[in-house]
């Protein structure tokens, strides 16, 4: 009996609440729908503070209410998960409220939301490379924010994951069998990011990939590519003379010397 009871007041009360919220919805009233729906937002409740804030937003367009009002309408997408709606509203935020109190923190969880977005280094980068921008613009804007070391460090991590990207890039190409992608993709890797650390092994792979591309090209192409793979040789064993690669690149300059012999046999 007592178990029934505790189950009906409870019940009760989640009606209630629920009636409260929907008799706010409702209510036609927007001071008293901010007024409820900041108590939401400040209680961690951002869906039901995102609902009621959509129902006044324009009645508080160009007020001194609606800054802060969409500032936290904002941030209630970002903390619902919604990143790719909250970078936009944060932008159009501190484009809006240029000389917002708010305008700093805005940009920086615009470029923060983008961050949010970025997947696995094996999945499209689009939203790293946004987010590295964004991170950029802030610590130009903001040079003396306290912000701007985080954002270099998110900077330096995105771009390790789109340094990962272009390597494993290469590798795909390579295993595919498709040695002149492979060369081409790991030059593009080496350019934009000179000090990787698999730039050794980016190397390599470029040899291994010269000398496949050369050997399995045409007749009348395969002097020419066998040369361009002992340039190769020699940029890797000039860069890495005791490199973990060193014995099997020296062994396969081996063979690019036999294969350019046979030719002029």
């Amino acid at each position: 009996m007592r178990f029934s009871l505790f189950i009906i007041l409870i019940f009760s009360l989640l009606t209630a609440c629920r009636s409260s919220f929907e008799q706010v919805r409702l209510s036609n009233d927007p001071p008293l729908i901010l007024t409820e729906s900041i108590k939401f937002y400040d209680k961690g409740d951002y869906l039901r503070a995102q609902t009621l804030m959509e129902l006044i937003l324009n009645q508080y367009r160009g007020t001194r209410e609606g800054e802060e009002l969409f500032f936290k309408y904002s941030y209630t997408h970002y903390h619902l998960g919604s990143y790719a709606l909250a970078a936009t509203y944060f932008t159009n935020f501190s484009s809006t409220f240029a000389y917002s109190n708010y305008a700093e923190e805005a940009d920086f969880m615009a470029a923060t939301s983008y961050y949010m977005q970025s997947p696995s280094f094996r999945l499209d980068q689009d939203p790293s490379t946004a987010a590295i921008d964004a991170y950029q613009d802030f610590a130009n804007k903001y040079p003396d924010s306290e912000r701007v070391a985080e954002c270099n460090e998110r900077i330096d991590e995105l771009r390790s994951k789109l340094e990962m990207k272009a390597y494993h890039q290469g590798i795909l190409y390579y295993n595919l069998g498709k040695f002149n992608a492979a060369i081409t993709s790991f030059d593009n890797m080496l350019s934009e990011y000179p000090e990787s650390s698999h730039a050794e092994h980016s190397r390599f792979l470029i040899l291994k990939s010269s000398y496949e591309f050369a050997v399995n090209s045409i007749y009348e192409k395969r002097a020419q590519r066998l040369d361009e793979a002992k340039d190769r040789y020699k940029d890797y064993i000039t860069r890495y003379p005791k490199g973990p690669n060193a014995k099997s690149a020296k062994d396969l300059n081996k063979q690019i010397e036999s294969e350019s012999k046979n030719l002029s046999i």
